[in-house]
């Protein structure tokens, strides 16, 4: 028996330099390790083996099984790298990579936040699920205000939501900060609004405050006049007209004169000339009292932007919902 399994091994051995391609692999494996192969018949022979000769040849038996089966596993990986190797055509070309690009609403925001930064404004991040206090009650919407309706909600519980707007984080941060607060807060925003070309469910705004002795409606304008400019170029015309918000008094919305048409008027500025920018006024009294503010000693301004409707204004894009179809032949252009 030990004879025929020094037979088999040199065998295997002798065959090892000729397994250079799958056909001399597979005869190798039918030859040696296959069911029918030579080590599986010296198996089978082991039962006619003499009980006390059984533990050694059955020794000798598992070693050559694991020789041989080192032999045919080292070959066929040697055969598969080279087949690797061989099937890469060197003379194509080489394929280009597909370069990515930040988002144009992403960009949007980051220019937002260098502009403001640089005239000292800090950046503030709140909860995009929000209590009903912080996003209605703290901004001076009781319960039953009128005004709740201009905000169609998403409501988890009926003292939580998903935030309609930015403008909670202003009372969250002049809560923890005392007077002077200068900062912007950008953000995510969602609302119960049907999807059209001008509105989605989803949405980002970017707020902000600034509260300190002395602030005044001036200082608003001469902010948001200094922004658009920088924004939107220097030769823009811009105009204040009084609106309302629950929590700035009084309130203002900024228009600046369409860039697509020089303020003759187009379909974008609905043929009037003007584009609304921003919401903007001076911070209610009640709120002041509420994060612990004295009315009578500090004033401040309040102001927001909805971020794609100025990506929609500024390049002259009709339809909100390519900004978030994915369509790379639209991104790839900014």
């Amino acid at each position: 028996m030990n004879d025929r399994i020094e037979q088999v091994r040199a065998a295997a051995r002798a065959e090892a330099a000729s397994l250079t391609n799958a056909d001399a692999l597979e005869r190798f494996r039918l030859s040696f390790l296959a069911r029918k192969g030579s080590v599986a018949d010296l198996f089978d022979q082991l039962r006619h083996v003499t009980a006390a000769d059984k533990p050694a040849v059955g020794k000798a038996l598992n070693e050559l099984r694991t020789e041989v089966q080192g032999i045919y596993d080292g070959a066929k990986e040697k055969v598969d790298s080279s087949a690797q190797r061989t099937s890469i055509d060197l003379t194509l070309p080489g394929r280009p990579l597909f370069a990515g690009s930040r988002h144009l609403v992403s960009q949007t925001l980051e220019e937002f936040q260098r502009v403001f930064v640089s005239m000292g404004f800090d950046i503030v991040e709140g909860p995009e699920v929000e209590s009903d206090y912080y996003n209605f009650e703290a901004l001076n919407f009781p319960p039953d205000h009128p005004a709740r309706d201009m905000q169609d909600t998403f409501f988890v519980s009926p003292s939580v939501l998903l935030r309609t707007h930015t403008t909670p984080v202003q009372v969250r941060i002049m809560e923890k900060r005392k007077p002077p607060v200068r900062a912007i807060m950008p953000g995510r925003v969602y609302r119960n609004e049907a999807v059209s070309a001008r509105s989605l469910v989803q949405f980002h705004q970017v707020d902000g405050v600034y509260v300190d002795k002395g602030v005044t409606f001036a200082e608003l304008k001469g902010t948001l006049v200094a922004f658009a400019k920088r924004y939107y170029g220097s030769s823009i015309k811009y105009r204040f007209r009084a609106s309302y918000f629950p929590f700035t008094e009084p309130s203002a919305e900024m228009d600046i004169t369409c860039y697509l048409c020089a303020g003759k008027g187009c379909r974008v500025c609905k043929h009037s000339g003007w584009l609304e920018i921003v919401g903007s006024g001076m911070v209610h009294p009640n709120i002041l009292k509420r994060v612990g503010y004295d009315p009578e000693e500090v004033s401040g301004y309040a102001f927001g932007f909805g971020v794609e409707r100025t990506v929609l204004l500024r390049h002259g894009i009709d339809d909100i919902r390519l900004l978030y179809e994915n369509d790379v032949r639209f991104l790839e252009q900014f």
